[in-house]
């Protein structure tokens, strides 16, 4: 007997979402939860990226009683701090000056609404960039789209030239731990 994906309800715009679940065969649709991002103050990078999965899986539920509905929400830690989407290419620069030559962790906190449960989960995934010139830099930030990215840096794109060690789920580090994503929908399948 074969396993059956059962039909998502993508809860995110991020077409690098998209592409992952596409490349693993998973049907789904997509709707884009419209919540406020904002950190609350002293919010932990974890619980951060949780919540957001949480609340965009949960908004778009309410309109999608009977569907599975998938949040995911990835940001970026180094030094405890969350370095989110770059607002500008100055930022951007700023963003891949801070990782150049370091170690730096993705998380995506990743949530399940089925039948109104949520089930949440979280993944952690470290990154080591390696020292990178001003030229190098730029590049990236010129190059490599920047601007809708955590880090603002794709490891599947330009990035790839200058990362030099991944530890844990690569597919977290593209944005969606697609493995996890599937343990949360299947441990409750029966």
């Amino acid at each position: 007997m074969m396993i059956d994906l059962p039909k998502l309800v993508l809860a995110s715009g991020s077409p690098r979402r998209s592409e992952i679940l596409n490349s693993v065969g998973w049907k789904f649709t997509k709707h884009v939860a419209d919540i406020d991002e904002t950190e609350l103050a002293g919010e932990a990078p974890d619980d951060y990226v949780l919540r957001l999965a949480r609340e965009k899986a949960e908004a778009v539920a309410a309109n999608f009683p009977n569907a599975i509905v998938l949040g995911a929400d990835t940001t970026v830690v180094i030094n405890e701090q969350i370095i989110g989407k770059p607002i500008d290419l100055n930022d951007a620069r700023r963003m891949l000056t801070m990782l150049a030559g370091n170690w730096h962790e993705v998380l995506t906190g990743v949530a399940i609404v089925e039948n109104g449960e949520t089930r949440s989960a979280l993944q952690r995934t470290r990154v080591k960039f390696a020292r990178m010139t001003n030229a190098e830099i730029a590049f990236l930030a010129e190059r490599g789209d920047p601007l809708d990215k955590a880090g603002a840096y794709a490891v599947q794109a330009q990035a790839a030239l200058f990362i030099e060690g991944i530890e844990g789920d690569y597919w977290n580090v593209v944005g969606l731990p697609v493995s996890l994503v599937y343990r949360l929908v299947v441990e409750h399948a029966d």
